[in-house]
């Protein structure tokens, strides 16, 4: 019987994933070739081993000669050296292209999963991500280094051992393929009911790895608020969910080999009986019964490799299918034709691209050779813009504003009103719904996003620094940063005072997200990590966030220096730091409410005073 819901929840696509399999065994096909090759002369071997009982044991019972028995016995054992030999030679050889195959996958996914848009992201969760990477591909793994060649040795030794049988003996024979359909059904049988589980164990694995990723991550939360018996009952619960999975899973695949080796007793102990009835009869004789009887003794092992090595796929094919399915998301869309060139300014003007740094930039139309250069100058203009994370849901509703050159814009307004949004539309992390997005006048989808990106310099609100020095964690930024940049981009944050008392200073390693380092400093080396790349643009959402006002106001004197003749958008939850802002966007709901200096609103008396005066009382 059919799993309760199992229709529709098996793998959909298990062609397509044996397919896309095969595509990355077929990269490496001279040494798969060669696997199973010397896979094919270890399986001959063991069959004509046995077939040398049938003339070693006939020149014995003949009255042959010694130095014939002699000869005999070492032939045979010639075989099976060149049988030993070979497998030898493949399990080598099998391991160095499984870790090929291994390497493309892994490197095929990574670059992959770094294509994908932030929408792919916000949907999974980074430890089911990881269990593609871990639980999925091991899977694959004792696939490839303990089934592939088994599987190719066992077909051969299936087919060649019923060559043989019907060699011998085909009336014998005809209850062995009896037999062996037997044991076919039913592993056709127990295999459909298994392949279902072994793919809803890999999922309920990338769950519970997603969880255990969460609350680790999460520790300091947990113990806050004290849910570490909470969260070890939804643990358990995942937990369970795994371990019924599993077995579910290994249970049906289990009862496979029992149930060969069974049958095979009993084919063998009927063939044994009838054998000799055949002997006495005069219908065969001893010898060719002698080799027939371990030919039937051994024609289960072949099976029983062949379905182990089957449970193996199964599951392989699991993690399989959901590596695959990753891979078929579909990639960032950048039809961007604008892109981001290095220029001299000749004296009359005009501006020639060249491959040397020069410190100017400006747009090229890589679709139109005849289209003029535009400077890089940071003009930045919403035109209608409307905008929903989903169809249902509109976050911004018809939003006009512009950012001129060397403008700094702040946006303030109620947590939800959409500021961090318009800062993900800029960096194109999502497109517009409706209306456009100018950059220079320039759509900014016609820019290539990797162009448009490198000329937008970016203070997140949550800060991510890598495990590396500090040094490599401000050169992020810029990678091809020399030392003396780091350090001048630290000085712009003021972060070269505290990097300098660190035990280290610029070579100090960041472990664990910066656990060895306050939140603060942390924040600092974000900013500092913007400042190095020099971009025309600064985007700030609240970068000051995790910073005492102490600091932040020291901040404020290096980031002047930045900020000059630079475009700056800044979120600010701190209202004291937009005072000195260009222009003062108030968004409530996704709307534009107020615009204009910090004078003008506080002479209005609308949403921003009301705001100012209670972020002034509060204070």
């Amino acid at each position: 019987m059919t799993p309760k819901n199992a229709e529709g929840k098996r793998p959909q696509n298990l062609r397509r994933t044996l397919g896309t399999f095969l595509s990355y065994l077929g990269r490496h096909k001279v040494l798969l070739v060669l696997v199973g090759l010397l896979a094919a002369i270890s399986a001959t071997a063991n069959l004509l081993g046995t077939y040398m009982i049938k003339p070693v044991v006939a020149q014995v019972m003949e009255g042959g000669s010694l130095s014939g028995l002699i000869a005999g016995v070492a032939l045979t054992a010639a075989i099976y050296a060149a049988g030993a030999l070979s497998t030898l030679g493949y399990t080598q050889i099998m391991v160095r292209a499984a870790q090929k195959v291994l390497y493309d996958i892994r490197r095929d996914l990574f670059n992959h999963l770094l294509k994908l848009p932030l929408r792919y992201f916000d949907a999974h969760r980074k430890g089911e991500l990881m269990s593609l990477f871990t639980n999925d591909v091991d899977t694959i793994s004792d696939a490839l280094n303990n089934s592939f060649a088994m599987l190719i040795q066992s077909f051969i030794q299936v087919v060649g051992t019923l060559a043989l049988l019907f060699l011998l003996n085909w009336r014998l024979s005809l209850i062995v393929v009896l037999g062996y359909l037997a044991m076919f059904l039913y592993i056709r049988y127990s295999s459909k009911r298994s392949k279902y589980y072994f793919h809803r164990q890999q999922a309920c694995l990338g769950e519970l790895d997603a969880y255990i990723e969460e609350m680790v991550a999460g520790q300091k939360v947990v113990k806050v608020f004290n849910h570490e018996q909470s969260n070890l009952e939804d643990f358990i619960l995942r937990n369970e969910n795994l371990c019924q999975a599993g077995t579910s899973a290994q249970s049906y695949a289990a009862t496979m080999i029992p149930a060969v080796v069974s049958i095979s007793y009993l084919n063998y102990a009927i063939i044994a009986v009838l054998g000799g009835i055949m002997v006495i009869l005069g219908w065969s004789d001893v010898p060719s019964l002698a080799s027939y009887l371990v030919f039937v003794r051994q024609s289960a092992m072949p099976i029983n490799q062949f379905t182990q090595q089957g449970n193996f796929l199964l599951a392989a094919l699991a993690g399989a299918e959901r590596i695959f399915g990753a891979m078929e998301e579909e990639p960032e869309v950048d039809e961007g034709t604008v892109e981001l060139v290095n220029v001299r300014e000749n004296g009359d003007g005009t501006m020639t691209p060249c491959a040397e740094k020069t410190g100017a930039w400006a747009w090229r139309d890589s679709a139109h050779a005849d289209a003029p250069l535009v400077p890089l100058r940071g003009d930045v203009r919403f035109d209608h813009v409307t905008f929903g994370y989903d169809i249902e849901q509109t976050i911004l509703h018809d939003i006009s504003l512009y950012a001129k050159p060397g403008q700094k814009i702040a946006f303030v307004g109620s947590t939800g009103a959409g500021k961090t949004t318009i800062i993900n539309l800029i960096n194109r992390f999502y497109d517009v719904t409706g209306g456009r997005i100018t950059f220079d006048g320039i759509d900014v989808r016609d820019i290539r996003k990797d162009d448009l990106r490198r000329s937008l310099g970016v203070v997140l609100q949550d800060t991510h620094l890598f495990t590396g020095t500090v040094a490599d964690n401000i050169r992020f930024g810029k990678l091809d940063a020399t030392d003396e940049e780091v350090r001048r981009a630290a000085v712009i944050a003021n972060a070269d005072s505290f990097i300098s008392r660190l035990p280290q200073g610029y070579n100090t390693m960041v472990t664990g997200d910066g656990a060895n380092l306050s939140q603060g400093q942390r924040q600092l080396l974000a900013i500092a990590r913007a400042a190095v790349e020099d971009p025309p643009v600064l985007i700030l959402d609240e970068a000051t966030s995790s910073i005492d006002t102490r600091t932040e106001a020291l901040i404020e004197k290096g980031m002047d220096h930045l900020m000059e003749g630079r475009t700056v958008f800044v979120i600010a939850h701190r209202l004291s730091t937009v005072r000195n802002a260009n222009a003062i966007i108030v968004l409530e709901h996704g709307s534009v409410q107020e615009r204009g200096d910090h004078a003008d609103l506080l002479r209005q008396k609308g949403e921003y005073y009301q705001l100012y005066h209670g972020m002034f009382e509060l204070s």
